[in-house]
């Protein structure tokens, strides 16, 4: 940091100085504040960028504020929260906000200790993607700082919620399979935490769908659930469940596209043809879903929009709004090659 006066530390007054402006608008744009005009944020980032200011983190928590986001999730090799953190990431980059990730692991104790950790650290805010540990502590947490939830339906006025409309999208899958002359459409589905509280976890209310779809079709005979972890080991495990005993699904749908990638994995070893001798859907369009030879057909979550929107809430959060919001993604098909007409 280039020194100002005899090597001292460059203050936000320097810049307000060096910009022309008051500390008060200085600070509006630090903050990315509402009312700010794109002239005046501009020249105050000019005169940052020309001073090589830095904000003081330590001295900026003393005084209320550290300018961090804490993100949790349970683990880095979910595909599908690339696009989420990505989506967070672009919205933070126009702001001083720095997010900081945690990954706890899937024990709920775990997790709920980094949360802890992140509030005690003085994040500003927090964004929970679906969280494992139990509902009463998220609460808990949201009462101490800004909180928003991705992926769980539960609403609460303590915390904003992004969602994707998990039942769509399961209906989506259904019909499209349905409409290609499928019956046996089997689907792989995560445990989840029991009794951590939460009712409308993403599995449990895409199981909702899966089944109020199979209905409409007059599939309820047909319908059946494998319930696995979702990596590639889970979902090959119950891949090979459903494929080994009868009647054989024509069709397998995966609650995660990681999962989808086990289920391709059990059935070449079964000497199943996909799609030939089995369709194969996936769940939240993954960078793997594009990838040949798979070009897994899969439920577009729109990731990076739930990221986008989960940090503009929570900035809104951390600004003083009080009152809950509830944001639900509208999912689409993206039909690609691993369905086909049902085998005869």
């Amino acid at each position: 940091m280039h020194p100002v006066g005899g090597g001292r530390r460059v203050t936000i007054t320097d810049v307000a100085r060096h910009a022309g402006v008051s500390t008060s608008a200085v600070s509006k744009v630090l903050r990315n504040a509402y009312g700010v005009s794109d002239a005046m944020r501009e020249r105050v980032r000019g005169a940052m960028a020309e001073l090589d200011y830095r904000p003081h983190a330590a001295a900026r928590g003393m005084r209320g504020r550290t300018y961090t986001i804490g993100v949790l999730l349970d683990n880095l090799r979910n595909a599908s929260f690339a696009d989420i953190l990505d989506g967070v990431g672009e919205h933070l980059r126009a702001t001083e906000y720095q997010l900081l990730l945690g990954a706890a692991g899937f024990g709920a104790e775990d997790q709920a200790r980094l949360a802890r950790a992140m509030v005690d650290r003085q994040m500003d805010g927090l964004i929970l993607i679906g969280p494992g540990f139990a509902r009463r502590e998220v609460l808990g947490v949201a009462a101490s700082v800004p909180t928003v939830v991705i992926g769980h339906h539960d609403t609460a006025d303590a915390y904003d919620t992004v969602v994707d409309a998990d039942a769509e999208g399961a209906a989506l899958v259904v019909d499209h399979l349905a409409g290609l002359g499928h019956r046996r459409i089997a689907l792989t589905s995560a445990h989840g935490n029991a009794g951590t509280g939460w009712t409308g976890t993403p599995e449990r209310v895409q199981r909702r769908g899966y089944r109020q779809a199979m209905r409409r079709h007059g599939l309820d005979a047909y319908a059946r659930i494998a319930t696995t972890a979702y990596s590639e080991e889970g979902g090959y495990r119950a891949g090979m469940e459903l494929l080994t005993s009868g009647p054989r699904p024509t069709a397998v749908f995966a609650g995660a596209d990681v999962a989808a990638m086990g289920v391709f994995r059990a059935a070449r070893e079964l000497g199943l043809a996909v799609p030939d001798d089995l369709s194969l859907a996936g769940y939240n369009n993954t960078a793997l879903a594009a990838l040949a030879p798979v070009r897994l057909t899969s439920v577009d979550q729109a990731g990076g929009l739930m990221g986008r929107t989960a940090a503009r809430l929570l900035l809104e959060r951390v600004e003083g709004r009080g009152t809950p919001v509830r944001v639900s993604v509208s999912p689409t098909l993206v039909v690609r090659g691993t369905t086909g007409p049902a085998p005869r």
